[in-house]
């Protein structure tokens, strides 16, 4: 492994730490600051999660591109931005830079770092809402990356997501790596291990059509990576 794609995978796979840790250790601070009132307990989730996204894209996207999501590395290698070696390795960095968010944040606030969530999310509106959390990040990404502003991705994708908390009905995941990390802390952000599998298909619906749609808009667009890394050095 050359030293720039080492830098790459260690990139991710912090950025992704990082991403995790905000999620699940805001929940756990959150569910403690304001028991007994979860609209209070998500915005306070929420704010910290995309707030946290802000600072962590800016700081990396320009080392790896800061995909921190394995959907956008997927869709990224079907625009043509990466090989399939390096969109796997990027997966598994982030998959695993995710685990040990979660286990951070666990330990953070003295649980125990890896747990089982029992924490059931079911029905056919979560999983629409993961479709279209998942649809619209995706959007957010690729339609600045194609159309050249990429230095507005951190504060758009902070946005969104701080946003899709809330409108859509899942609160939006929109990201396999976090739906799987997220099946070991049995707090706020938890998942069940039972739940996690169908969520995960809806944000590969949600990738798919997202892919479609940016090709529909973009059809034109010189092809760059999420965060503006071109493609010359993505595959340095």
């Amino acid at each position: 492994m050359t030293s720039g794609v080492a830098r790459r995978l260690l990139a991710e796979s912090l950025g992704t730490a990082f991403l995790l840790a905000a999620v699940v250790g805001s929940g756990i601070a959150a569910q403690r600051l304001s028991p007994g009132d979860a609209g209070l307990q998500l915005l306070e989730n929420a704010v910290a999660t995309g707030a946290a996204l802000v600072a962590i894209i800016a700081t990396f996207r320009h080392v790896s591109g800061a995909h921190l999501n394995p959907l956008v590395t997927l869709v990224d290698r079907h625009l043509g931005n990466l090989s399939w070696r390096e969109a796997t390795s990027y997966c598994g960095a982030q998959v695993v830079g995710a685990i040990v968010g979660v286990a951070v944040a666990n330990a953070m606030f003295e649980l125990p770092p890896l747990q089982i969530s029992a924490e059931v999310r079911d029905g056919a509106g979560l999983l629409a809402g993961e479709v279209v959390a998942t649809l619209g990040l995706l959007l957010v990404v690729f339609g600045l990356a194609r159309s050249g502003r990429t230095s507005a991705t951190p504060f758009a994708v902070g946005a969104f997501i701080t946003a899709a908390y809330f409108f859509t009905s899942s609160t939006g995941f929109a990201n396999p790596a976090v739906t799987t990390a997220r099946m070991l802390t049995d707090t706020f952000a938890g998942i069940a291990p039972a739940s996690a599998p169908a969520f995960i298909a809806a944000e590969a619906v949600g990738a798919v059509i997202a892919l479609v749609v940016v090709r529909s808009l973009w059809p034109g667009a010189a092809a760059r990576a999420p965060e503006g890394i071109a493609p010359q050095e993505v595959a340095a």
